[in-house]
């Protein structure tokens, strides 16, 4: 037996807690999409594709590019892909597939085609009980961990007695583990952090300095308070590192994808092309727009969010969109 835990994704993050899962457990189940990076993990213990000079130890990982079988292994089942391809993965599995199993998201996006977190997704769609979905997030980056540098993960559950099983199963040396019962607030902190770095990387690739950076990220700080107070009363302080430290770390870091992505549109990409020449998936893209229609319902102020959604979707440019918006935040 490989263990009671299975990853659904090879990406960065993926892969990443396939290490920590290793490092813990010593087996670990594992979904990856295609056949041939399957066989190369086997044969050459490496993922081709992303965070490849970590080695993989393949005699202690089940692999598998067969999503059904690889379900039926765990009762845990942690999903580390995009959220743009959440329906696609999961276009063959049925609702009596994942009964009885514990839905653990470690995606940090919308599900586009629903305009929905991905909490909300498996329950409407697979019938999972809230009490049996749990949520991964940061601080944390993937190559961070591949490095086996002093990293924090929040796992939060509304029972927390899951969030601790899981915690037990991750803790390593290099890796801090705290629980949370606010599951909706982590789940959407952690979207709404993207937005805000790919406004910061905007920012950065206009040629704005530190200080306006720091007053856009004060005010990304208090946007999302804003908009987590509205969706959801759950107690919450908001300064804490799954809040905060997630969108800190993910506005300012090397490893971000989404600053990275903002950055080259404030260079002058096209939405389009940024997302080509990057190769990977900015997620703060398509949770923009999922936000700016969720938010139609809660008229929450989102003065950030706003300007990254004309910016990427109604083709404003991005020198006047932020000319605008740091006159507003001045």
């Amino acid at each position: 037996m490989f263990g009671n835990i299975a990853v659904i994704g090879s990406g960065s993050w993926g892969t990443a807690l396939v290490k920590v899962l290793l490092d813990c457990n010593g087996k670990v189940n594992w979904w990856v999409r295609k056949e041939e990076t399957a066989e190369h993990i086997r044969q050459f213990h490496r993922n081709p594709n992303y965070l490849s000079y970590l080695e993989l130890p393949a005699d202690r990982i089940h692999i598998s590019t067969d999503l059904i079988h690889i379900i039926k292994q765990a009762k845990y089942l942690i999903f580390a892909i995009p959220s743009a391809f959440v329906k696609e993965t999961l276009e063959n599995i049925e609702p009596e597939h994942l009964e009885g199993k514990i839905i653990v998201s470690a995606i940090k996006g919308i599900v586009p085609e629903h305009n929905s977190i991905v909490s909300h997704f498996f329950h409407n769609e697979y019938k999972i009980p809230y009490e049996n979905i749990g949520i991964v997030s940061g601080p944390c980056h993937s190559e961070e961990v591949a490095m086996e540098k002093l990293s924090f993960i929040t796992v939060a559950f509304q029972d927390l007695e899951k969030a601790n099983y899981l915690k037990d199963r991750m803790m390593t040396r290099f890796m801090k583990i705290t629980v949370s019962n606010d599951i909706f607030g982590v789940e959407y902190a952690a979207v709404l952090k993207n937005i805000m770095a790919i406004a910061n990387g905007i920012c950065v690739g206009l040629g704005y300095g530190d200080n306006f950076q720091s007053v856009l990220i004060v005010n990304a700080i208090q946007e999302v308070k804003r908009f987590l107070d509205k969706i959801n009363t759950a107690e919450r302080d908001i300064n804490s590192t799954v809040y905060v430290g997630d969108l800190i770390v993910t506005a300012y870091s090397q490893f971000s994808r989404n600053r990275t992505f903002g950055n080259m549109i404030g260079k002058g990409y096209s939405p389009k092309f940024a997302r080509i020449e990057m190769k990977m998936v900015a997620e703060g893209y398509f949770a923009v727009k999922g936000i700016k229609e969720i938010n139609k319902e809660f008229n929450v102020d989102m003065p950030i969010t706003d300007a990254v959604y004309n910016i990427l979707y109604e083709g404003i440019s991005p020198y006047m969109e932020m000319k605008i918006l740091a006159d507003r935040l001045a």
